[in-house]
């Protein structure tokens, strides 16, 4: 059976844009969680806000972690310091489906959803 696959986007939903250039890593477990996170790797969001690089999730994996790092990104739109400087997203997956996790952002909250 196939591995999990995993692919992400951010919108800022103050501007109604997709958000450019927000450092993304990907991190998977095994069952348990006292199992350690292996880094996958990382991306950064394009012009249209999606991380089209992102590696592939290897077998065993039960849980993965989205860290979007938002600090840098929010602190343009704004005179003072990001209140979420990163967002981080774990859920569980199983092999042989694919998870689309949009990230909804703005200065003051967000959001995310399993996308298709």
């Amino acid at each position: 059976m196939s591995t999990a696959s995993v692919s992400t986007h951010i919108l800022d939903t103050s501007i109604g844009r997709p958000a450019q250039g927000v450092p993304v890593s990907l991190s998977a477990r095994g069952a348990g969680n006292e199992a350690e996170w292996t880094a996958l790797g990382t991306s950064a969001t394009d012009a249209d806000g999606r991380c089209k690089d992102l590696p592939a999730v290897p077998p065993g994996t039960t849980h993965v972690r989205l860290c979007f790092e938002t600090e840098a990104y929010l602190s343009v739109h704004r005179d003072e310091a990001a209140f979420f400087p990163e967002v981080t997203v774990t859920f569980t997956v199983t092999p042989g489906e694919h998870y689309h996790v949009p990230l909804l952002l703005n200065p003051f909250g967000y959001s995310v959803y399993r996308g298709s």
